[in-house]
């Protein structure tokens, strides 16, 4: 195997594919992680999956799954970083969140502690979440249900994401760097139900849930609870302001959500 491979971990999500997509057209011999879609497979859960998937990797955009703020990802992701770095891997690239230093903040200091290169990624709550998420069905069906009151977020879109994680895994300027990656305008989830009401033609209403509410919602459908956890410290208004971080790594300004809504109206995936 090249010495010059490219791990992507995820590498079948919203980033990950964005980020393998990238990186072959620009030549580079790319190995997705994932747990069905590659061979050999990778599973954060099953360890022994680990060391073929490193085997001959030089660097790695880790993607921890299901959520980087989920208790005990810091512990498992400090443990990956040191098999990676003991398996010859000199670069990390960690997509991580903004708002969460007490478990985002642990894998963080995990990724800068673990003796390779790396560079941070701080997101803000994704674009893509509406149409490639949980919240393509709700959005289909004319209704978006979360428990983020009016709080605002700086949606950041994942086309954004992977051109900051490209750029770091392929030169050496952003080595270091801790980047908060947001997009250029604050809207509430009602402002953003609306934008892709307007994009579609057809009513998209939001509707604020409590937290029982919501923990109730994700029993019905098999989801984990801790996802109640992670909005709640998340959808708490910490968020609530803008950052220059795809400014600061790629020198343009972010991609606004209007755009995203109406170019992903024009694919009709939100007509069911």
């Amino acid at each position: 195997m090249s010495d010059k491979t490219t791990l992507v971990l995820g590498g079948t999500g919203k980033t990950g594919t964005r980020v393998t997509a990238r990186l072959e057209a620009l030549g580079v011999q790319v190995r997705i992680g994932s747990r069905t879609a590659a061979q050999p497979p990778f599973d954060w859960d099953d360890r022994g999956t680990w060391g073929p998937v490193l085997d001959g990797v030089d660097k790695v955009y880790v993607v921890y799954s299901p959520e980087i703020a989920f208790p005990g990802a810091a512990e498992t992701i400090a443990d990956f970083c040191a098999a990676a770095v003991d398996a010859g891997v000199r670069r990390l690239v960690l997509l991580s969140g903004r708002g969460d230093e007490v478990h985002a903040g642990g894998s963080e200091q995990a990724v800068r502690e673990s003796g390779a290169e790396w560079t941070i990624l701080q997101a803000a709550w994704f674009n893509q979440n509406f149409s490639e998420s949980f919240m393509l069905e709700p959005v289909r069906h004319g209704v978006i249900e979360l428990p983020a009151s009016d709080v605002a977020e700086p949606f950041i879109d994942a086309e954004d994401i992977a051109d900051v994680a490209v750029a770091a895994l392929t030169t050496d300027h952003h080595l270091g760097q801790t980047y908060e990656l947001s997009g250029p305008r604050l809207l509430t989830f009602g402002d953003a139900a609306a934008e892709i009401g307007a994009a579609t033609g057809k009513e998209v209403s939001y509707v604020p849930m409590t937290f029982v509410e919501y923990a109730q919602m994700l029993r019905q459908h098999g989801l984990p609870l801790a996802y109640v956890e992670m909005f709640r410290k998340v959808l708490d208004g910490r968020n609530s302001y803008l950052s220059d971080g795809v400014q600061r790594a790629l020198g343009r300004e972010p991609r606004d959500f209007g755009d995203y809504a109406r170019k992903t109206a024009e694919t009709g995936i939100w007509s069911g």
